[in-house]
């Protein structure tokens, strides 16, 4: 018989899939790893997992224990899966910027939910940075994951995703096309692949409102850069550590407007019903075509699933209230 001991057996080996009718006037193959078959339906399942073990064999993390994340969503819903197979109490501080769904489904998987304003600054006592540290302090037993700067997030692509997409394309990937938040995927990926090849390029995926673009060309963290933005689950107005800029051979900045409406051309023409960050993910690809020729082979990887985004960008009164629809 074939199964899995319990739901974390199913984490990673997901597919890729070609992508057809978005692309079809590059010149090249596009091949989207398609993270949603994880069993959290995202790509933080991997380091949750990784993450979760480390601080266990480390002894951060005890029996009984308490894990506090600051999350998007995805992250948090990753940890809470592996909290439950593992006994491990769950809280999420969360902004206020991100779906209702979100929110939701973490409840519904057992986690205390903290909503925090997503316009005040990283070091505001408000702010969902703040908040998840001081809960770490207050919680007895308690775990701050710290996604941003734990070095187990790029392990965790390290070892399985990085590997995965160069064995699913036999080596002859030729550029890695990614949405960048915590840094985690396309460190740990984009240095595996160039271990394999140092060819590779390996490009990140940024919104505008967040400062990596501007860092990665310059070296200057400008404050300026920083304003609201709504596109979820990529950009930020911090430098994690898990963002290996030596790594990343360039970004290209996507819209709020060119994430939204080609999160639902995806589901439209390719059937591919994703959430946010991979509308932007696919814009990125496009606005790279200039770097790329006949026989190139693009991975771009897609965060999460549609049914996160309901209420938000597959909702008409929503995209007419944020000026992306006409």
């Amino acid at each position: 018989m074939e199964y899995s001991e319990n739901i974390l057996g199913t984490i990673g080996n997901t597919p890729l899939i070609k992508l057809n009718r978005i692309t079809a006037d590059l010149p090249c193959l596009v091949l989207a790893k398609y993270e949603t078959f994880n069993p959290g339906n995202s790509v933080k399942d991997r380091m949750a997992l990784q993450m979760i073990e480390d601080a266990e064999a480390s002894g951060l993390l005890k029996p009984g224990g308490t894990i506090i994340e600051s999350t998007s969503g995805n992250t948090g819903m990753g940890l809470a899966l592996v909290a439950i197979i593992k006994g491990y109490k769950m809280v999420c501080v969360i902004s206020d910027k991100q779906s209702k769904e979100k929110v939701d489904i973490l409840r519904a998987m057992g986690s205390e939910v903290h909503v925090c304003p997503t316009n005040v600054a990283p070091e505001d006592p408000k702010s969902y940075y703040s908040t998840a540290k001081r809960l770490a302090k207050e919680i007895p037993n308690s775990w701050y994951v710290n996604q941003y700067d734990n070095p187990s997030n790029c392990k965790a692509h390290y070892l399985s995703t990085g590997p995965e997409i160069w064995r699913q394309t036999k080596g002859k990937i030729t550029h890695f096309v990614v949405g960048v938040g915590t840094g985690g995927t396309i460190s740990g990926v984009g240095t595996y692949l160039k271990e394999k090849n140092s060819d590779i390029k390996i490009w990140g995926v940024d919104t505008y409102g967040s400062v990596f673009k501007k860092y990665h060309e310059t070296g200057i963290f400008d404050e300026k850069e920083i304003y609201p933005y709504t596109t979820e689950g990529i950009g930020e107005d911090i430098l994690p550590e898990n963002v290996h800029f030596n790594i990343i051979d360039g970004f290209t900045k996507v819209t709020d407007k060119d994430a939204a409406v080609y999160t639902r051309r995806l589901a439209k023409e390719e059937a591919m019903f994703l959430g946010n960050s991979a509308g932007a993910a696919i814009k990125g690809v496009l606005q790279l075509a200039d770097h790329f020729i006949k026989d190139d082979l693009v991975v771009v990887l897609f965060h999460d699933h549609g049914s996160r985004y309901v209420g938000k960008i597959f909702n008409d009164e929503w995209m007419k209230e944020n000026g992306f629809m006409d």
